[in-house]
């Protein structure tokens, strides 16, 4: 009935859309399991996409020919640039999506792209022979041969939903769990834990009063997500913003003795940067009100997201609080909010390349890795579809550095210091951030894409074409000299000292209120020259001249630092054998058996010292 697949995907959530798409570009014939074809890439939680370094991450997985920026950019109906007011590495794209077309796009890019097949069943046990995944067995006792298995279960293996003192079994609401999986793995030796996330409650747009809110409306010019020729939106949906008050608290603490966080039903984790609005009451006294940003879920549906008012807390206190909003004064609730706890697998347990090391040929990626974010989990789909693809072609790994991508960030903090609350992305966990900007993820990765195979031979091209009209651009304002009559009124206007006599351009916009769109306003012939050129190349050779010291340092750190990955650790290693090292490294090194001296390095509880015995016992 079923062929060998080279790539077995289960789950088709936003990790496991990218995984499959992207072993099947690269050539793998490739069967996605899920449990519901309807619900293929739902957006379970908020409907948008990007955000602070999530937007940065969106970027990165469309750099490399991935799809998720793509079908963004065909789906949002609003697109805001966060952080503007800070330098570029902050700078983050995020998008409000329509959360039913951004699943129907995927389903039919996913239909309409060659290898794939489907698969509608539970999977309950993944079959393994000599250490090696071969394939999975479905729940009807099926066995389908794979020679590779990607897991990107989210949050149904033993998914629980709780709504007050009731608890469900289910991976989201009105869907059931997934059985087997989680007791099988643990037979083979892998640790296991629990984490929980929630979601707020479901209301209807025409039973509230947007007029009492603050709008909240998109970029006067969006951009996109997609370096690719996706059109821009050309007209948006606002958000609103509104807040809860002392009233909102006191209704919503009369169902604290109910609560399954308080009361402790629930043994997960939650995210830390996402908490419940009763978590954040209990947490932050002191506040008198929080923030709720009342999102449109559709460019046509009533239905609104209430960001913010995530509650596992009984539906009829959720109901009476959500009232004493402004603005919800009359609201109608579609469905109540909910917290679910799911079963996750520590990824100290995993690869660089996302395969699990226990079982050769198993690849782990999105929430099952201890994870937050659709944005996290198609990234790292998209690194285990390669990494399998590449695995059973017999190809070499592929493995983004943290100097290259915010997904070699992530992949590296997971696989090297794990997490015990689900993880998400931030700028500042990047120590190379200035390198990392959402505006130069093609220059940075696209060349990788299409020498894997994802990203095609036009993509390449236009970032050839960007390079060479940014290096145009910048030499043109290191070399225009400005007189002081042409631009001193315009200093004066930004509150930046005049000049007395010429200064070349790239000088100016060295300053820190002065950038090059300032120049071309004070300056016809400026502005005429760089209106041949497309904006993101005028954008790029702003940021490089403005920042041009600081990005050369960091380049020059981060080449110091990667020298250290230069040096590789051959095969596996006794590391208690190694009687200088201390107690919490020896213990920390064994467990991640690390590939090269960098990688040891980022391991929590490694020191300098040890690295330099370490050095030492290799020879380096």
């Amino acid at each position: 009935m079923f062929p060998e697949y080279d790539v077995i995907v289960v789950g088709a959530g936003h990790a496991g859309c990218e995984a499959a798409a992207a072993a099947a570009k690269m050539g793998s014939k490739v069967l996605l399991a899920t449990m519901n074809m309807n619900t293929i890439a739902q957006m379970s939680c908020n409907p948008a996409m990007g955000g602070v370094a999530k937007g940065q991450i969106v970027r990165e997985v469309d750099a490399l020919g991935g799809m998720s920026g793509i079908i963004t950019d065909q789906t949002m109906i609003q697109f805001r640039m966060l952080n503007k007011s800070k330098g570029p590495a902050m700078w983050s794209p995020r998008a409000q999506s329509d959360r039913m077309r951004f699943a129907e796009a995927w389903r039919l890019t996913l239909e309409q792209t060659a290898n794939v097949d489907f698969w509608q069943e539970m999977i309950s046990g993944i079959e393994v022979a000599d250490g090696k995944a071969v394939g999975v067995l479905t729940n009807l006792g099926i066995t389908i041969r794979g020679k590779a298995v990607v897991l990107t279960n989210g949050t149904f293996l033993n998914g629980i939903i709780h709504i007050g003192e009731r608890q469900l079994g289910g991976g989201r609401a009105g869907e059931k769990s997934a059985k087997g999986i989680t007791e099988q793995l643990i037979e083979l030796g892998f640790e296991v834990g629990r984490m929980k996330t929630g979601t707020p409650p479901r209301v209807d747009g025409r039973s509230l009063d947007y007029s009492k809110m603050e709008e909240q409306f998109g970029d006067e010019n969006p951009s996109k997500f997609s370096y690719t020729d996706t059109e821009p939106l050309s007209q948006q949906r606002s958000c609103y913003i509104t807040y809860t008050n002392s009233e909102v608290h006191e209704i919503l603490k009369t169902g604290f003795e109910k609560s399954p966080m308080f009361q402790g039903r629930i043994q997960g984790l939650g995210p830390r940067y996402c908490p419940s609005i009763e978590d954040k009451i209990n947490r932050f006294a002191d506040r008198d009100r929080h923030q709720i940003f009342v999102e449109p879920e559709g460019w046509n549906t009533v239905e609104v997201y209430v960001n913010g008012f995530s509650s596992s807390l009984p539906e009829d206190v959720q109901f009476k609080a959500l009232r004493k909003i402004v603005g919800f004064e009359n609201a109608k609730m579609f469905r109540p909010g909910y917290a679910i706890e799911y079963d996750f697998f520590p990824p100290t347990q995993l690869n660089l390349t996302l395969e699990t090391k226990l079982v050769n040929n198993l690849y782990f990626a999105g929430q099952i890795n201890g994870t937050t974010g659709y944005e996290e989990a198609a990234c790292q789909g998209l690194m285990a579809g390669i990494n399998a693809h590449n695995k059973v072609h017999g190809k070499k790994p592929f493995v983004l550095k943290r100097s290259e991508a915010y997904i070699g960030v992530l992949i590296d903090d997971l696989v090297n210091k794990g997490t015990d609350e689900p993880y998400r992305m931030f700028t500042s966990r990047a120590e190379h951030r200035i390198l990392l900007r959402q505006d130069n993820a093609d220059i940075r990765l696209t060349k990788l894409g299409y020498e894997l195979g994802l990203a095609d031979e036009s993509r390449l091209k236009a970032v050839d074409k960007k390079i060479e009209e940014t290096g145009e651009i910048i030499a043109y304002l290191n070399n225009k000299p400005i007189e002081p009559g042409d631009i001193n009124s315009k200093l004066e206007e930004l509150g930046s000292a005049p000049i007395v006599e010429k200064q070349r351009a790239g000088q100016l916009i060295k300053r820190p209120n002065v950038e090059i769109e300032h120049i071309a306003e004070a300056i016809p012939a400026v502005a005429d020259y760089l209106s041949k050129f497309k904006k993101e190349s005028v954008e790029q050779a702003g940021i490089a001249v403005k920042y041009e010291s600081y990005i050369e340092k960091e380049y020059v750190m981060a080449n110091k630092m990667g020298e250290l990955e230069n040096y590789s650790i051959k095969g596996k290693i006794n590391y208690r054998d190694i009687p200088a090292l201390s107690a919490e490294a020896k213990e920390k090194l064994l467990k991640v058996q690390p590939e090269t001296i960098g990688q040891a390095s980022r391991i929590s509880g490694v020191s300098p010292a040890d690295i330099s015995v370490l050095m030492v016992y290799l020879g380096k």
